[in-house]
């Protein structure tokens, strides 16, 4: 009897750590649901290029993680892992910010997550397996200038991934939590030189980091190999958040 394939529902899977969590997961014999809210094209091409299944749905909405998570199992059966990636900015100084900006944030990136991880934790203790891992962001663990909202969903997510660790551990269901530093995204490529130049001089190890950083990390939180770790906050960072 053929071993059923493990598979790992990704959120925000278009952008571009999205894209190399895709990658790194295929190559190491995961079935990708491929989430995305709204670049059907790049979704197409995951599924075109690594047999991803993409998934659409605006996760910031009530019921759409329950609905999302239910078209998962109706199209392979059972989720092993969740990976919630999915995520926005709107930056600016907090006495300018307006109630629009903090909410499309906490909503995208911090109820996304919640309503996500919620969706999966019944079938996952039905199963007495799974592996959750948020994305967080080293803003979260040391905030940043005009970026408060984004800092407190990405905090959030840290104390929301300890509080789930705590519940799913008798489960053999481990809930950890990344946060990435200064990645090459698309995001950070369009940081004016003086900003790019000050956010490398904070970096000890001197230089950006890559998608695919992330991504390997992320595979090992989902691996068997990672069974003994649960409700940590792994910074992939080059050493910013020491």
């Amino acid at each position: 009897m053929t071993e059923k394939k493990k598979t790992a529902l990704v959120t925000g899977a278009t952008g571009d750590i999205g894209q190399a969590i895709v990658k790194t997961l295929t190559e190491a014999g995961w079935q990708v649901l491929a989430h995305y809210h709204a670049n059907q094209k790049a979704a197409d091409d995951l599924a075109q290029t690594y047999g991803a299944l993409p998934l659409q749905a605006d996760l910031s909405q009530p019921g759409a993680a329950s609905d999302l998570v239910a078209a998962a199992l109706e199209a392979v059966g059972h989720i092993d892992a969740l990976v919630n990636n999915a995520g926005v900015t709107r930056d600016g100084m907090l006495m300018k910010m307006t109630d629009e900006d903090y909410f499309t944030v906490m909503n995208a990136n911090l109820y996304s997550a919640f309503a996500t991880c919620r969706a999966v934790c019944r079938p996952m203790m039905r199963q007495r397996r799974g592996r959750i891992v948020n994305m967080s962001s080293v803003v979260g663990l040391m905030g940043n200038a005009a970026q408060s909202n984004y800092a407190a969903s990405k905090a959030g997510l840290i104390g929301l991934t300890k509080s789930l660790a705590r519940e799913l551990a008798p489960r053999n269901i481990t809930v950890n939590a990344l946060a990435p530093g200064y990645i090459d995204t698309k995001m950070t490529a369009i940081l004016p030189d003086e900003v790019k130049a000050k956010n490398l001089s904070h970096v000890p190890m001197g230089r950006v980091g890559t998608p695919a950083d992330v991504a390997h990390v992320v595979a090992f939180l989902l691996d068997d190999k990672a069974a003994y770790i649960t409700g940590q906050v792994l910074s992939v960072d080059g050493g910013m958040a020491m």
